[in-house]
């Protein structure tokens, strides 16, 4: 009997519905499915750089996320003590701003614009097991039945399932750099920005309703001792480090309880074998600390989606040749932001940057390009190779 779909996407946030859109645009039979509930909230940075907003934009998808109220992150600030940097947030063709929408208002965006694509959409339902011939998975089992496809997509997240079941190694793993507590607050007056001292940061995102996440992040090895108090902790360090924000924040109840974790894994797995495919988180986890994860969903969705272009999913060998191409860009398109990130995880604020950062605030031109590189726009080696910035060295 043929496979009732096409495409089971396991995991239905950033990547899984952003996957399931592009393949059900393409014509593809898709089933979306997730344990939790569409549209609930889970813990994120919100951030999406300019490179994911122009995702959104060229899917359509932008404008809904416009609508919903969520504010343009248009200016961007940074201060490491008496040096600070401030500029327009950079653009890149299809974005003209950054944007942080509340998870449950994106990923339920996403979702729908999936389902408007054709996908059908299943939430409330954890996969049991997965369905395999031979070596090759054919579907998934769920507390329903057996549902079977021709591609098995897992998106559901770091400690992804999917990729358990199939055994997917782990191909690059890092230590634990840094530990996380964030807050919101309504009516703060920040923008987003963040902060850095060595063995601190701190990021403000303002986003939907007039809240602002404040996160603060802190050495790994800290966590055991911060996770006592981890609200004195957060303030202590925005007092501290961010004195202007604590002149705000002081005399003011946020607006939830304190989340965090000291659970922000740093790997590559195998991104794809017979029948299978892992994307977002699932496949690629990095620190939270700049806030690079909804973008590489969309990143990875989108290169999922045209490896997979005209590809015929009954045919197993090419079907398996263009997930494991896609492992390759994969791979290809993160590595540089992986490697920024691990090295500020580190929280080890070196003289030799402060004084680079020191020289990059005396023009508007370096700032620019500096956060158009921090942001993923413009590479190191183009930044490091202009002209300005050179004569400014």
């Amino acid at each position: 009997m043929s496979p009732a779909y096409d495409v089971i996407v396991v995991g239905a946030r950033c990547a899984g519905a952003s996957t399931a859109m592009l393949l059900a645009r393409q014509g593809r039979r898709v089933l979306l499915l997730d344990r939790a509930a569409i549209g609930s909230d889970t813990m994120s940075t919100l951030y999406i750089r300019p490179g994911g907003v122009a995702l959104l934009a060229r899917w359509g998808v932008l404008d809904a996320v416009v609508s919903s109220g969520c504010p343009p992150l248009d200016t961007i600030e940074y201060d490491v003590g008496e040096v600070r940097l401030a500029s327009a947030t950079p653009r890149t063709p299809g974005a003209d701003a950054a944007y942080a929408p509340r998870r449950g208002v994106l990923d339920r965006l996403l979702v729908q614009a999936a389902a408007e694509a054709g996908a059908e959409v299943m939430d409330r339902t954890s996969v049991r097991e997965l369905l395999r011939s031979g070596d090759r998975v054919t579907g998934v089992r769920v507390d329903g039945g057996d549902l079977t496809a021709r591609l098995v997509v897992g998106a559901d997240g770091m400690r992804s399932a999917v990729a358990e079941m199939v055994g997917a190694p782990t191909v690059v793993s890092d230590p634990l750099a840094s530990c996380v507590y964030f807050t919101s607050w309504s009516g703060l007056r920040t923008g987003f920005g963040f902060h850095e001292r060595p063995g601190s940061w701190i990021a403000r995102i303002p986003t939907h309703d007039g809240l602002t996440i404040v996160s603060t992040y802190f050495p790994q090895q800290e966590f055991a001792q911060i996770r006592r108090d981890p609200l004195a902790a957060h303030l202590g360090a925005i007092r501290r480090h961010a004195p202007e924000l604590y002149d705000q924040v002081a005399d003011i109840v946020p607006t939830d309880r304190i989340h965090g974790t000291g659970d922000q894994r740093n790997f590559y797995r195998q991104a794809a074998g017979p029948g299978w495919v892992l994307v977002g988180d699932a496949g690629h986890h990095l620190d939270t600390i700049t806030a690079s994860g909804i973008t590489n969903a969309f990143l990875q969705a989108d290169l999922l989606a045209a490896e997979l272009v005209g590809t015929d999913l009954d045919d197993h060998e090419t079907t398996d040749a263009a997930t494991a191409r896609f492992g390759s860009q994969r791979d290809r398109a993160t590595s540089s932001t992986y490697r920024s990130t691990l090295d500020l995880a580190r929280l080890s604020l070196s003289p030799g940057r402060i004084d680079l950062l020191r020289t990059v605030a005396t023009s508007p031109g370096a700032t620019q390009r500096y956060f158009s590189m921090v942001l993923g726009i413009l590479d190191a080696a183009e930044f490091f190779d202009d002209p300005e910035l050179l004569d400014l060295l």
